[in-house]
């Protein structure tokens, strides 16, 4: 795993100075602590950090073809160049390398852009024309990795793997994008289709930016999508046989590696899916780690033992405290943007434990997304079978005034708790999902905005880009909907960014086997009542990994890696929670009522209301905006 960044001239191709772009490399030194490049030319230059994986000898980038036509400096892993490999020999291709960057020049020389269909893996790189004078940025079909490009006002591109690459360079304008910000309120990260600087871009997944010199900046074409319009046919017994052949070619082709290699281990049925197949794979114990905590309700540490036990790996694991907020400054810097997914913090600790023993470790990463294992997308499926058979009139005249006068119950069994359910089941199915999926819903936003921050805004709420997302998607059902929508949102901005941000920051590389794009394309054509039944999501998965997992792992509670960040704004954290509106970043920017935060704080502190997520978030929110646009 490695970093990327670099300068491409659009207007005429001026030289460009090479410490320039090695500002920008060191920058994301921690993506690639083995060794570095820079390569320039007129009117181009590209940097590397390297994490040597495979090929440690050679490999090394930006990498040139042997006419020195192309150039390339690449991030990510392509699990089938081997076999590529051949098929491009056999085409007359020679090689000097073992390495897969070698692979992607070749493949670029045969096919052109075409070639990254053929590609299997995790993936951004930028490849050079010398003779064209042509220039491509490329990202992976599900966005595993990341990559940032903005104009500048030299005529210049900028690109890097994360945004501080981008922000080393001086001519950046650094400006908030205030619907960004609407947006992170709205759901705890900024999504792909946003930045908090205004005029930087993030590439979107499956998707290819080529720029040539003496032409405008062009918008990046898509070269890949997932596609849920379709149903694959067959037995439940079939079905089960091509998911497990997927999950155990998807596990098979990742472990790959001239270094030492294992897997996170959390005891959920993702994570022990993939320990499973990779027990089956290898000659040698599977080196495992888990995280533990100190608080019984959040431990799922005697789960990551059970199966550590059933397929006799090496395991590592490690009790932290429940009270590490000490890393919020670490994580602020690792994101750049404003990200507020506490799970970060467990998820930086396992990292941090995993890179002890191993260099590369396989996560469960994308299981949920592909197979609808949310509980959110078990009650939207419900939900959406009761909006089919009621119509829209009385859902909206009859159950939106009665959700309305339903008393708040989060207390009450689940059962009871009729509240949300009325008050989403009165609106359409987009706008009950990202409902669901949001953490903060708009009344709340808006009663901690100032009025000066709400008008700007001019209606925009956050939302819409999501109801746009499953309005339009290649989709059958409500369920299909709000999968594209949490593929196209959800996943790359805050599952993927975390995971992505959390290994890098320990030069670990992760990777996610069950987002095989195989994988995936086939779970998309599956029957709903293969994903959800009987209130469970990913059925199909669940039932077929009967033969290699005990029920209690495989039925239990999903729990996740849980944060207790409630606790920590109304005991060792308080102070922060109370000092938030003056906080200078937030108080100079002036989007936000200071009064409001001040009754905000103290509701929560005293125990009448829980509004620990939203001062977790103002709290990342303020942290980041002081390194950024301070």
């Amino acid at each position: 795993m490695c970093g990327i960044a670099g300068i491409f001239h659009l207007e005429t191709p001026k030289p460009v100075d090479p410490q320039r772009v090695r500002r920008m490399t060191n920058s994301i030194a921690h993506r690639g602590p083995d060794g570095s490049g820079v390569w320039t030319a007129a009117g181009i230059g590209l940097g590397h950090r390297r994490l040597s994986i495979i090929d440690l000898g050679g490999g090394a980038q930006p990498m040139a073809t042997a006419d020195e036509r192309f150039v390339i400096s690449f991030n990510g892993e392509i699990y089938n160049f081997r076999e590529l490999r051949k098929e491009l020999e056999t085409l007359g291709h020679q090689f000097g390398s073992d390495s897969d960057t070698e692979v992607i020049l070749a493949s670029w020389q045969q096919w052109g852009a075409e070639c990254v269909s053929r590609l299997h893996g995790m993936f951004v790189f930028s490849i050079y024309d010398q003779k064209e004078r042509k220039f491509w940025l490329v990202r992976d079909r599900l966005g595993v990795k990341p990559l940032y490009y903005a104009p500048i006002a030299d005529g210049s591109v900028i690109f890097g793997s994360e945004l501080k690459a981008l922000l080393a360079h001086p001519a950046l304008r650094r400006e908030p994008d205030l619907q960004a910000v609407e947006d992170y309120m709205a759901f705890g990260y900024v999504p792909d289709h946003r930045c908090i600087v205004k005029g930087v871009k993030k590439l979107p997944a499956g998707t290819i930016l080529a720029l040539e010199q003496g032409k405008p900046l062009a918008e990046p074409s898509k070269y890949w999508d997932m596609d849920y319009s379709d149903r694959v046919k067959g037995s439940q017994a079939e079905l089960e046989e091509e998911l497990v052949r997927l999950m155990r070619q998807a596990v098979t082709s990742r472990m790959v590696s001239d270094v030492p290699l294992g897997a996170f281990l959390s005891g959920g049925v993702d994570s022990s899916s993939v320990v499973a197949f990779m027990a089956e794979e290898s000659r040698k114990p599977v080196k495992t780690c888990s995280i533990g905590f100190d608080v019984k309700g959040l431990d799922e540490s005697s789960y990551a033992e059970l199966i550590a036990k059933r397929f006799a790996t090496d395991h590592h694991a490690k009790t932290v405290g429940s009270d590490d907020y000490g890393l919020i400054d670490r994580l602020a810097d690792h994101f750049d943007e404003p990200f507020a997914d506490a799970s970060a913090l467990p998820t930086f600790r396992v990292c941090e434990l995993a890179r002890q023993n191993v260099t590369v470790a396989l996560s469960g990463d994308g299981a949920d997304e592909a197979l609808a294992g949310y509980r959110r997308h078990v009650f939207h499926h419900n939900e959406e079978r009761v909006r089919g058979m009621i119509p829209a009139s009385i859902r909206s005249n009859i159950l939106g005034p009665l959700g309305r006068i339903y008393p708040k119950a989060d207390w009450a069994p689940r059962p009871l708790r009729a509240k949300s359910t009325l008050l989403s089941l009165a609106r359409s199915g987009e706008e009950g999902y990202s409902e669901a999926v949001g953490v903060n819903p708009p009344a709340l936003r808006h009663s901690i905005y100032s009025g000066a921050f709400s008008g700007k805004l001019s209606g925009y709420a956050a939302e819409s880009h999501m109801h746009d997302l499953m309005r339009n998607a290649p989709a059958r059902s409500g369920l299909d909907r709000a999968q594209y929508a949490d593929m196209k949102m959800w996943l790359p901005g805050d599952i993927l960014t975390k995971t992505d941000r959390m290994s890098m920051a320990v030069g670990l590389e992760a990777r996610e086997p069950l987002l095989d794009h195989r994988l995936m394309e086939f779970a998309a054509k599956l029957p709903d009542a293969m994903r959800v039944k009987g209130g469970q999501g990913k059925w199909i998965m669940k039932h077929a990994m009967e033969r290699y997992l005990p029920k209690d792992i495989l039925y239990r509670p999903k729990m996740g890696f849980v944060t207790p960040i409630s606790a920590w704004f109304r005991g060792a954290l308080a102070n922060e929670a109370r000092g938030l509106s003056k906080q200078p970043a937030l108080a100079q920017m002036d989007w936000f009522d200071g009064a409001a935060i001040d009754r905000v704080a103290e509701d929560h502190i005293a125990g009448r209301a829980e509004h620990g997520r939203l001062l977790w978030q103002l709290l990342m929110l303020d942290k980041s905006l002081s390194r950024i646009f301070s």
